[in-house]
């Protein structure tokens, strides 16, 4: 009875055949479809391996009307034979030792997965069963059962090993009256010395896999890293059609794209995959202008790839292989070496293992003939061919006219061994070693253990002559040693060993020899930043760095504007809005609060500070103006003084016309106190100096008003109105007048005082250094109250206007008080309308033009009669011919 279930790689059948004495049916596992070698050494305890050795397999077409043709392994590669050497050269240097495991030899039994899941699951099986003629979970087998297992390279085929290595229990077998008396045990522990995928640290999903080398995180993390380090932000990702694939891409696109770069595409690929496919990928990177391509995939994968990419003579791309990708050239056709020239590739740290170029030295076919794979080797490596058993040619190399050429038993492979095994590059064949030695380590804690200090229920230990795989796992993940080669050998709390990675520079020489050049390094237990020797790496272009951004980095000045529906990496430049910088990131920044963008936007420079400077025009000509009006101020009290007897000085109160001259030249010289850099004293000094002392003018100019119109209504000599000239009524009313403006200035200056302060709301491009006048309503009432004063004079001046007289003073008192009130009210609007300096200029201005309307309009008249017509600085002249009689103005 037969159920068969046919699949992609093989043909799965199920036999169940009569077992004598009636114990019922027997079920037997049969792969058919493959034939399965596998490379055997006895030991008193065994370990057992699945590796790539081959690199392909042809897989014949199942017709389902016969039996299949048995699927055989091809491309056997020396490169990956040399993992499977590292494992022999470690039990051997094991079995030498007298530390580590002294009493005990180990021994192994090996399978070739041909990079094949099914292959792999095929081996993995005959470990767990001891031979291909049994079920999953029984171990019948003559030989003792390997206590782990070392494999594999690919994270690929190490998932499905992995699942069942932790699914499976698999029993110890005893031999009881010829039957096979089956038990179970537990979970079967797996040590990979190549798989990276991040997945395989969960350990509810794989509770028994550990591995040598970190997860891929640290991996995609160096890649992030490195691509950040040559400014390469437009990337492609080639990933193999598998779970591995999907997985390690998606976090690998997730991490770039956290450091700053865009995946421009992510496609898949497979060995399986028919042409026309392959030929779309490359059209995806021309498409997308993709000068930089990270390649997450096995090379097995990637070798059509790599043909399609030279037959469309795509030559311009740098390959970033992940640790997934074994650097192995000779996989590869030769004319498509040179689109390696200049890739990088990211491999596993690894250190010099001592003897073991000098054991693959002395390798020969004739020294172990249980090596199934070396013949293999021997043919590849020498071109020629062995007979096999049966006397006929086992070939895998022949000469150009299809001779085959004799294999000879001394050949050796002295002055081959670093060109053939590639030994610049042993990151995968290191980390077996390491695997090796974990498992060994293990045992020999298992072996010391003493009882009643054990690790289990009870302080027990493990039965040194019935040892569980699961107790071996227990040590195993306990491994904390120093190797005697330096390393330092542990597993955290996933199962995942912490390493290093190394950068190579791929590079091919004019004369086609390669070479793989240590460039950089990145050490995942650190973190740190890649480091990079830019001065080593041979570049394919001109050897200068490529580059790879989908838009260039903007001009200082720019920043980004995302094109819409396209990555963030693709973007249009912009320039910054005024007052802002570009800052590395293409980015626009806003400067300090006391700074300003320069015209190129790429620089912040400290705004301009502005105030009414005496240096600058505007200031010098205000400056100017007061110096020479007060110049003309003293020239006029000067003539008052020289000709003070005189009638027209001594008109109107002569002591009068002294303030009111002295306030006057005040008024032009507390212009300076608002002309320079604005300070808290000379704020608080600027507004209450100014109307105090204006005040006192216009209190003078109307107490000079007051008296015209009294001398001019006093009729008698001795009549009241002539009591009232004599008084001190003119000299109250400028003291009574001042005293007021002079509460107000103090109540303001008691209750908000003026300030100094940098004004950067006004204008964004530059500070205004300015006084506040605190509460501005003090200001307006200070204001208020001086044209008050003013509009009284006005009045009571202009009624009097048309008083008799040869020389009506009221007449020019009126004159005055209308200019004065009219630069006054006109500068109100120019100051409410202006900032900064100009500000200030109009205040200044209008102090001036004000103070200088008095001058002129009062005084220069009485000056032109003084100096030019002193014939009429008579008294008859000045009161004319009316009844009045003499007018005494003293």
């Amino acid at each position: 009875m037969t159920f068969s279930e046919p699949s992609r790689l093989g043909l799965l059948t199920f036999h169940y055949r009569p077992v004598h004495k009636g114990r019922g049916l027997e079920p037997i596992c049969n792969l058919q479809a493959w034939t399965q070698d596998s490379y055997y050494h006895e030991g008193d305890r065994l370990l057992g391996g699945v590796f790539v050795v081959h690199s392909e397999y042809s897989s014949p077409e199942l017709t389902f009307t016969e039996e299949p043709k048995p699927i055989s392994c091809e491309g056997f590669h020396i490169r990956f034979y040399r993992d499977v050497l590292a494992m022999v050269f470690a039990i051997e240097e094991i079995n030498r030792s007298p530390d580590l495991l002294p009493n005990i030899t180990l021994g192994f039994q090996i399978f070739d997965s041909c990079t094949s899941q099914t292959r792999a699951i095929q081996g993995l099986l005959e470990v767990l069963t001891g031979k291909q003629q049994q079920v999953p979970g029984y171990h019948c087998s003559p030989h003792s059962m390997p206590l782990g297992l070392v494999g594999e390279i690919l994270s690929s085929t190490s998932v499905p090993l992995a699942r069942i290595s932790g699914l499976f229990h698999f029993s110890q077998h005893l031999k009881q009256n010829g039957f096979c008396v089956c038990r179970y045990d537990d979970a079967f522990k797996k040590i990979s010395y190549g798989s990276v995928l991040s997945t395989l640290s969960d350990k509810l999903q794989f509770p028994s896999f550990l591995r040598t080398v970190p997860s891929s995180t640290f991996q995609n993390i160096a890649l992030a890293r490195l691509m950040g380090y040559f400014g390469w932000t437009w990337i492609g990702i080639i990933i193999s059609d598998d779970e591995v694939g999907m997985l390690g891409g998606q976090s690998m696109k997730r991490v770039i794209e956290q450091n700053g770069g865009c995946v421009a595409f992510m496609e898949k690929v497979h060995l399986s995959y028919p042409r026309a496919k392959i030929l779309s990928i490359v059209k995806v990177s021309q498409r997308h202008d993709v000068k930089v391509i990270i390649v997450h995939s096995s090379e097995v994968h990637v070798k059509m790839l790599m043909e399609a990419f030279y037959s469309q003579n795509v030559t311009d791309k740098v390959f970033v292989f992940s640790a997934s990708f074994t650097v192995t050239l000779g996989l590869f056709p030769r004319q498509t070496w040179p689109l390696f020239n200049g890739s990088l590739a990211i491999v596993l740290h690894f250190t010099n293992m001592p003897g073991f170029k000098e054991f693959l030295t002395h390798l020969h076919p004739l020294r172990d003939p249980s090596d199934k794979f070396i013949k293999l080797f021997w043919e590849k490596a020498f071109n020629c061919k062995w007979p096999d058993t049966n006397g006929t040619q086992v070939t895998t190399n022949t000469e150009k006219d299809g001779r085959p050429l004799p294999c000879s038993e001394n050949q050796t492979l002295h002055k081959m061994v670093t060109h053939l095994f590639e030994l610049d590059d042993l990151g995968s064949t290191y980390h077996t070693y390491l695997a090796v030695y974990a498992l060994a380590h293990a045992l020999d804690s298992v072996m010391s253990c003493k009882p009643g200090q054990g690790p289990f229920v009870n302080g027990e230990c493990a039965d040194v002559n019935n040892i569980q795989p699961w107790q071996v796992l227990h040590y195993v993940r306990k491994v904390n040693v120093t190797l005697n080669i330096g390393a330092d050998l542990y597993f955290d709390m996933n199962g995942d060993a912490l390493s290093a990675y190394d950068i190579l520079n791929i590079q091919i020489l004019s004369n086609g020899d390669i070479r793989l050049v240590k460039v950089g390094s990145y050490d995942s237990q650190k973190g740190e930043e890649v480091q990079v020797n830019t001065t080593s790496i041979l570049w394919a272009e001109d050897n200068q760095i490529p580059r790879s951004v989908c838009s260039e980095k903007c001009p200082p000045g720019y920043r980004r504007a995302p094109r819409e529906g396209q990555p963030v990496c693709c973007f249009e430049c912009i320039p910054c809005s005024q007052g802002e910088i570009s800052d590395p990131g293409d980015e626009c920044i806003k400067c300090p609060i006391d700074q300003w963008s320069n015209e190129k936007r790429d620089q912040c420079i400290q705004k301009v500070r502005e105030f009414l400077s005496f240096e600058e025009p505007l200031g010098l000509t205000l400056t100017t103006s007061a110096v020479f009006l007060t110049f003309i101020t003293c020239s006029v009290l000067g003539v008052f003084l020289r000709y003070k007897d005189t009638p027209i000085v001594k008109a109107n109160n002569r002591g009068l016309s002294y303030l009111l001259l002295t306030s006057l030249m005040l008024c032009f010289l507390c212009s300076f106190i608002f002309i320079g850099l604005p300070q808290t004293f000379t704020c608080m000094l600027r507004q209450t100096v100014f109307g105090v002392i204006f005040s006192i003018s216009v209190s003078s100019v109307l107490a000079k008003t007051i008296v015209v119109v009294i001398a001019f209504k006093s009729t008698h000599p001795n009549g009241q109105t002539r009591r009232w000239l004599a008084s001190k009524t003119p000299n109250c009313t400028v003291l009574i007048s001042s005293l007021i403006q002079v509460l107000i200035c103090l109540f303001w200056l008691v209750k908000s005082p003026p300030f100094a302060e940098m004004n950067i709301v006004t204008y964004k491009e530059k500070i205004i250094i300015e006084c506040n006048e605190g509460d501005s309503i003090f200001f307006y009432c200070m204001l208020g109250y001086m044209g008050l004063l003013a509009i009284v004079s006005f009045i009571v001046a202009f009624l009097s206007r048309n008083l008799p007289g040869s020389f009506n003073e009221a007449k020019l008192i009126t004159f005055s008080m209308l200019v004065f009130v009219s630069v006054w009210i006109s500068f109100i609007p120019a100051y409410l309308s202006t900032r900064g300096k100009y500000m200030v200029a109009v205040e200044v201005f209008a102090i001036l033009c004000s103070s200088a309307g008095l001058l002129g309009c009062i005084f220069f008249p009485k000056c032109y009669i003084i100096l030019v017509r002193p014939e009429r600085n008579i008294r008859n002249k000045l009161i004319g011919k009316r009844r009045f009689g003499s007018i005494k103005s003293e």
